[in-house]
């Protein structure tokens, strides 16, 4: 086991390579590009006080509570002040752009795909025998078990079976078409009869269904969806080069010469 070792650049960039990860890094840059360059164009500015709030709530979220911990945390992620900086304005161009985009596009988008957004809160286990699952179902309705006694004992991942099978709060459009139809058909507090899908043989309790609300969360979670898909089709509009520096391409000719 080596006592110290050096990490360069070229390093960093032929691990990125060997997990498959230069596709994300390389969508990642365009994407900064196009939101730079349009906000440019849209007369979109960040002024200091905006700065200032973006990065304390920045640090809060991260629980970066004094200047000690904050250069700890620049340090373990080999950022300078500056490109700290650099980070928290490019997160706020990026959503000032997004408002500016889409914000008066939501009503619209959200009353012709009102049900996407219908939600429900659901309790799910996976069966491989439909069998098994019909006679677990069956025992439930007769009161001979109940839901969180089934959890224990057939999931397996411990956190989800110490929840129960808990799957928090989804949208319509977030379920597999086959659970939705019938998630969305059934009433509060109601047990589902196992539904066979690909994946497997679903047991699924619908603690609640949740009419689909215009509030603020889902109206910044709607902006955000139609940047995203806005991204994605500026991406693809673009001709991307990518150049990898000198002392990149002469590790990868001597790795693969050894």
């Amino acid at each position: 086991m080596p006592e110290h070792l050096t990490i360069s650049t070229s390093d960093i960039i032929y691990r990125l390579k060997l997990s498959c990860q230069i596709p994300e890094v390389i969508e990642a840059i365009a994407s900064q590009a196009i939101i730079a360059e349009t906000a440019k164009k849209a007369g979109i500015e960040v002024t200091e006080a905006e700065l200032q709030s973006q990065g304390d709530k920045f640090r809060l979220e991260k629980e970066i509570a004094t200047a000690r911990e904050t250069w700890v945390w620049l340090d373990k992620h080999h950022l300078s002040v500056k490109e700290f900086e650099e980070l928290i304005y490019n997160s706020l161009i990026a959503k000032k752009l997004a408002n500016h985009l889409f914000s008066a596009k939501v009503e619209k988008f959200f009353y012709e795909n009102r049900l996407l957004y219908d939600a429900a809160v659901t309790y799910e286990i996976i069966f491989q025998n439909r069998d098994l699952a019909l006679e677990l179902f069956y025992a439930l309705e007769e009161g001979e078990i109940t839901f969180p006694e089934i959890a224990r004992l057939y999931i397996q991942d411990p956190e989800l079976r110490r929840a129960g099978g808990y799957q928090g709060v989804k949208y319509r459009k977030d379920f597999r078409p086959e659970i939705a139809a019938a998630v969305f058909a059934a009433n509060s507090c109601q047990m589902l009869k196992p539904i066979t899908t690909p994946k497997g043989v679903y047991l699924v309790w619908v603690e609640e269904i949740i009419p689909a609300e215009l509030n603020n969360e889902l109206r910044e979670t709607i902006i955000d969806e139609l940047f995203t898909h806005w991204l994605r089709k500026e991406i693809e509009f673009l001709e991307i080069t990518t150049q990898f520096d000198a002392d990149v391409i002469a590790r990868e000719e001597l790795l693969s010469h050894a």
